[in-house]
């Protein structure tokens, strides 16, 4: 098992619901959430920076 650090750019959702699970989907396609956190918010772009780290089973 490896982790890795993430950053990626997710747009706003409308409820906090909506956007954990938007966060998490988007975290998905690296791994499996460890932890995360957003660290920014643009509004006029409707946008949020998450870094965050994850965690991925190597096979073989």
């Amino acid at each position: 098992m490896t982790t890795h650090f993430v950053v990626a750019e997710i747009s706003l959702q409308g409820s906090p619901n909506e956007m954990k699970r938007a966060i998490e989907a988007e975290l998905r396609k690296w791994g499996e959430p460890l932890r995360w956190a957003v660290t920014k918010v643009n509004r006029e772009q409707q946008k949020m920076v998450v870094e965050a780290i994850v965690t991925v089973i190597e096979a073989g």
